[in-house]
């Protein structure tokens, strides 16, 4: 990195290279924003030439842009939370999560400064406004041909006109009103229609445009404009010239493009006017935001995509057709009409169900089997039922998909490899983020929890996954995941492991195996003791598996989930092999807790680092020790584990030495802590959640001197804390939220002297808070409801640094939610 020369009225320069010197200097030192700081780096190392550009010309020019200065006051509020975050502790959960919320606004802002800077032209157009400054007197003269008659321009066919719909549309009545009373509300200007490639997007705005209420609100007023994965915004601006029956000049770059079609916009927006922008990729949001800016009166603008650009609003997802419309459009695809009936109506349901309700597959199974004999259909379902893919055959479909995947795998890789990941996971089920975690955190080093939430939404935005978040304050910044889930439509389960697949079985990365009873793949009976490289290995099984494994070796994986069903299950003899295993996920999909047999083999795996169960019975430490030196995280979700500690004679501490994180969830055998976890000295998380029937904490918990999060959240019959706590002198964050039998809190809590953050939302029996309150110096952020809230306010005059936040009901049922089926 050179030195920018900057001369005077260059301010945007030197904010830059301030900017750039303080960003290198942390991203060297800090290890906890590096991901962040290391993609700003790289924005700035694209923006340094055109910076230098910007410098020349406006010198030369003699003006300034007001948009420019804009960027350069951010780079320099930039420069002062780059400096604040290099003083943020590791362990302050708050802060950690404000200041990575400020570096990705600042990142934004570069991005879109860059993007500024490449729309402009800034090296070519900054020189065209040298020697072309009568670019106005052009437009000007273009304002004449505004007075052609409505008839005319209707007269023009093929510019930017609304495509003819297919013949056959169904499942979109729906929709169609929902959209319409969107896009009708008058705080909407931009409106995004998002879904996965071959959902309909494009069916659904066609038929916007020719519904008669729309028609008559906007007239001859509607433009149609394709713009696809590489736009050309010069063209788009020549079509909508001739649309309307104007004549343009031509034009030399996308600046003047730009300037044409503000006027453009203006001027016909003078009556109401929609303006639909389909097949918008990511590549064009800049654009999006020059819409943004201008917000034209009387002028609605539609952007069909498969990116959601959540900065422009709520958008509208499309969803799958039902059962009844997909079959509709499966017999007008397949050309059945009157020969539907020589079709058996089981068979003919069992070819749409592989569909998934996915618009684009259905069209072109239908299309594959039209005029075939009954046999290929047979065919055709045998071979998925037995793993074979719907992408195998059906390539339009693929190329589709495909193309989302390639847009990713430009944008990050790493973003690509999550999305593959999701595959690993079983069809219809809930995938919990903090599965996802553990498996990115390993894979990936990807340690900070929230950018894998950040991965997650990424990937929602790109309509690949849906993240669901079911905690009524999901808008705190807290590290509290365990409430966040993730769906995803089958046939974009199916794309992931299709990618998976293209490699031979030895040599893949993820091995993902659907078993159904005792029906072992046929490459896995053969196999001859031969190694599989795949780093991850995914294993589900059904309630008819008898639990008798076939050898395998896998002496490269990292990963290892299963997925089961029933009331026994033992873990394959071949895990003790698994030398290089870190993450360990074990999933039971019935509702009651399974026992888990050959539990002693996890003690052969020196490397694990972290376990999730989820509904399994634990069994006791005192009958299967099992020491697990390397662990350094347990996740027990819905678990029965209130025997796993009882009368236990082994030191806990000597088994798992090194564990620093545990999370307790939904596991409402557990009525008190057991004093031995407490022996954990080394943990630094621990969270008890949902976990009804918890009704007391030892004594002992004061002995976890290292603890930095404490999390009761849910607890609904735990009525105290232990007066120990005020021996966590490390503590950062108290989470006590919705523990409604919570009547008082310790009398020496002030004693926590490293106490950022507390949350007491929901603790309505709490009458009066100990006066030690006030001894709270590093305290900060107090969650709380409106009653709680009053407690605070005889000591808020002493306590002038304390932010509360108050925290009304929100009465929604996404609670319901909360079980994955």
């Amino acid at each position: 990195m050179t030195a920018l020369h900057i001369q005077r009225g260059e301010a945007l320069g030197a904010s830059f290279l301030a900017l750039y010197e303080a960003i290198k200097e942390l991203n060297d030192h800090n290890l906890m924003f590096k991901p962040l700081l290391g993609d700003i780096k790289s924005t700035l190392d694209s923006i340094e030439p055109l910076i230098k550009e910007t410098a020349e010309y406006d010198k030369e020019l003699d003006c300034q842009d007001d948009e420019l200065q804009n960027f350069t006051r951010q780079m320099e509020d930039g420069v002062d939370v780059i400096r604040k975050c290099s003083k943020v502790s590791p362990w302050s959960i708050y802060k950690k999560y404000k200041y990575a919320n400020k570096l990705v606004e600042l990142g934004k802002s570069l991005e879109r400064l860059l993007d500024i800077l490449k729309l402009h032209g800034i090296k070519d157009v900054k020189k065209t406004l040298v020697s072309v400054r009568n670019i106005e007197t052009r437009v000007q003269q273009i304002d004449g041909n505004f007075g052609i008659q409505n008839n005319q321009s209707e007269n023009i066919e093929g510019w930017c006109t609304v495509p003819e719909p297919p013949p056959l549309i169904v499942g979109l009545d729906v929709p169609l009103k929902e959209l319409k009373m969107k896009l009708f509300k008058d705080e909407v200007y931009i409106l995004v229609l998002t879904a996965p490639g071959g959902c309909g997007k494009t069916t659904l705005a066609t038929k916007l445009c020719q519904d008669g209420e729309v028609r008559d609100k906007f007239k001859s007023n509607i433009f149609f404009v394709t713009v696809s994965k590489k736009p050309n915004l010069n063209l788009i601006v020549q079509e909508l010239y001739q649309r309307k029956g104007s004549q343009v000049p031509d034009f030399e770059n996308e600046v003047i493009a730009v300037s044409l079609l503000h006027e453009f916009l203006n001027q016909t927006g003078q009556n109401p006017l929609l303006l639909v922008l389909d097949d918008v990729w990511s590549e064009s949001e800049s654009l999006l935001e020059k819409f943004d800016e201008w917000k034209i009166s009387n002028c609605k603008i539609l952007v069909t995509s498969r990116f959601a650009f959540p900065r422009f609003g709520s958008p509208y997802n499309l969803e799958s057709l039902n059962d009844e419309d997909a079959v509709a459009l499966f017999n007008h695809s397949a050309s059945l009409g009157d020969r539907s009936s020589h079709v058996p109506e089981d068979l003919l349901r069992q070819v749409v169900e592989h569909c998934k309700g996915f618009p684009l597959a259905i069209t072109v199974v239908g299309r594959s089997l039209c005029g075939q004999p009954i046999e290929i259909w047979q065919k055709r379902v045998i071979e998925w039922t037995k793993g074979s893919s719907i992408l195998d055959s059906d390539h339009d479909l693929l190329v589709c998909l495909q193309s989302s995947l390639d847009a990713l795998e430009k944008k990050n890789i790493i973003i690509k490899e999550c999305y593959l990941d999701l595959g690993s996971f079983p069809e219809d089920q809930r995938i919990p983020a903090t599965a996802l975690i553990d498996i990115w955190a390993e894979s990936y080093k990807i340690y900070e929890d929230m950018f894998c939430i950040a991965n997650l939404y990424e990937l929602t935005n790109r309509s690949l996954a849906t993240l669901i978040v079911t905690r009524k304050d999901s808008g705190e910044m807290d590290g509290y995941y365990t409430e966040h889930f993730v769906t995803q439509h089958d046939i974009l389960r199916e794309l992931a492991i299709y990618q998976a697949s293209m490699e031979s079985i030895e040599q893949r990365k993820r091995l993902i195996i659907d078993m159904s009873g005792d029906n072992f793949p046929e490459w896995w009976t053969e196999q001859k003791c031969q190694p599989i490289n795949a780093r991850l290995l995914s294993i589900s099984t059904d309630g008819d598996f008898s639990s008798k494994w076939l050898n395998m070796q896998l002496p490269q994986a990292e990963v290892l989930i299963l997925n089961f069903q029933s009331k026994k299950y033992a873990l394959p003899e071949f895990v003790e092999k698994m030398d290089k295993l870190k993450v360990l996920i074990i999933t039971n999909y019935c509702l009651l807790p399974a026992e888990l047999n050959n539990f002693p083999l996890l003690g052969t795996l020196s490397n694990l680092k972290r376990i999730r169960f989820e509904r399994i019975s634990i069994p006791s430490i005192s009958n299967v020790p099992v020491l697990l030196e390397c662990l350094e995280k347990i996740s027990l979700f819905m678990c029965k584990i209130g025997q796993a500690f009882s009368n236990c004679s082994i030191q806990l501490l000597d088994l798992l030495p090194n564990v620093v994180e545990m999370n307790i969830d939904y596991c409402n055998d557990l009525v008190e802590l057991p004093a031995q976890l407490c022996d954990l000295v080394h943990l630094k998380i621990l969270s008890i959640t949902n976990s009804h029937k918890l009704s007391a904490l030892p004594e002992e918990i004061g002995k976890l001197v290292n603890l930095r999060v404490l999390r009761l959240r849910s607890c609904t019959d735990l009525s105290e804390l232990p007066d120990s706590v005020r021996n966590l002198k490390l503590l950062n964050l108290l989470d006590i939220s919705d523990c409604f039998s919570m009547k008082e809190l310790p009398e020496h809590i002030g004693e926590m002297c490293s106490l950022e953050t507390l949350n007491m939302r929901q603790c309505s029996r709490l009458q009066e808070l100990p006066a030690s309150i006030l001894d709270l110096e590093q305290l900060e952020d107090v969650i709380c409801d409106e009653e709680t809230e009053i407690l605070w306010k005889p000591f808020l005059p002493v306590l002038q640094n304390i932010h509360i936040t108050v925290v009304r009901d929100d009465i929604n049922l996404n609670w319901l939610h909360k079980f994955p089926s």
